[in-house]
């Protein structure tokens, strides 16, 4: 992780070690922050290039103090969250149908905003007053970006769906007696049928969400062993990396992928609650990132230090010129069918000093 923390990243191996040192210790003052702040919480963000500040919106000033006091920043925003997100909602309801006018739809918790890419910002203009929000909390970003799909048991590893459609797997998980692993639900419907990268019965697509949400499970034949770790095999020394919970990264926060087209990659988390129009329909809720994917990386693993963020849903761009890639959150696949994520023993990042 180290290692392709600093290729995609630019960042030194200390400036590596100490932003995930950083991220770390950061993460449980955000979500008790974010729990205390409750309909005044306006989002947070990770700052600098080691992750050294937590930065809180909050539509109070009255929370500074106690921002302050748990070891964050605090910015006092108009809006907060909850106002923010029916906006959205709205905007969602009125662009699918018009992939052009606004291919992606997104909170932008730095800017206080909703914000639009499209290709044809005067019709987003136009679509905006029709739906009759606030100009001011809205922008329209010119953009030509058009996501498109990407399509032992471990989080990266190939598998395919009939003769030709590969995909990679997400992570190993549980349902009572059942063993399997989450991916991405354009790479299979339910009953489907599936074999591994050596080509050998693997499972069976027992459920499968595609276009509105993009995640699914498979259940393994015994003659596959589960383990709680992500290939890491494009990174250089280590093979894998240990999967101990599935807490949710800050923005801001690093975050890495596995897929079996361009193995292993890494950037930041943009944004959360992102909305996608794919020409095979509309995906709601996901997460946007910096990180590059290719097709057949579809259902492979996000995951920030040794939590479990989802599965690569699409993206637009690739690994040789860059590109924005989006991932289906874990949570709502483990809540949706009721799976148990199968983690390792946590170790800690570590390093002298974070700074």
């Amino acid at each position: 992780m180290i290692q392709a923390l600093q290729r995609d990243l630019g960042l030194s191996k200390d400036q590596a070690e100490i932003r995930l040192v950083n991220e770390a210790r950061l993460a449980p003052i955000e979500a008790k922050l974010r729990d205390s702040l409750g309909d005044r919480f306006g989002g947070s963000w990770l700052s600098g290039t080691t992750a050294r500040s937590l930065v809180v919106a909050t539509t109070s000033a009255a929370d500074i103090p106690a921002i302050l006091a748990a070891g964050a920043q605090a910015e006092v925003v108009t809006r907060s969250l909850a106002q923010l997100i029916p906006i959205k909602q709205s905007l969602d309801a009125a662009l699918p149908a018009r992939p052009r006018v606004g291919s992606v739809r997104y909170i932008d918790v730095r800017n206080n905003k909703v914000v639009i890419l499209s290709a044809a910002p005067e019709q987003a203009e136009a679509i905006i007053e029709t739906v009759g929000v606030n100009k001011d909390v809205v922008s329209v970003i010119p953009s030509f970006e058009i996501p498109r799909l990407l399509g032992d048991v471990r989080g990266g590893d190939a598998y395919y769906t009939g003769i030709t459609s590969r995909c990679s797997i997400g992570f190993a998980v549980t349902k009572g007696a059942q063993r399997g692993f989450v991916s991405a639900g354009h790479c299979g419907k339910k009953g489907a049928a599936t074999v591994g990268a050596d080509r050998t019965a693997q499972g069976i697509f027992q459920g499968s969400v595609f276009p509105g949400s993009d995640y699914a499970w498979i259940a393994v034949n015994t003659n596959w062993t589960l383990t709680p770790t992500v290939s890491n095999g494009g990174a250089g020394i280590d093979e894998s990396v240990p999967v101990a919970g599935a807490r949710a990264a800050i923005e801001g926060a690093s975050v890495c992928r596995s897929g079996s087209t361009t193995d292993w990659h890494c950037g930041l988390i943009q944004q959360r609650d992102a909305s996608v129009t794919y020409p095979q329909g509309n995906v709601f809720e996901l997460t946007r990132t910096s990180v590059c994917a290719e097709p057949g990386d579809s259902g492979g693993s996000f995951i920030s230090i040794d939590q479990a963020q989802g599965v690569t849903s699409g993206g637009s761009g690739d690994c040789s010129s860059g590109g924005t890639t989006y991932f289906q959150p874990i949570g709502e696949i483990l809540t949706a069918y009721g799976l148990k994520l199968l983690t390792a023993t946590r170790t800690p990042p570590t390093t002298t000093s974070a700074r």
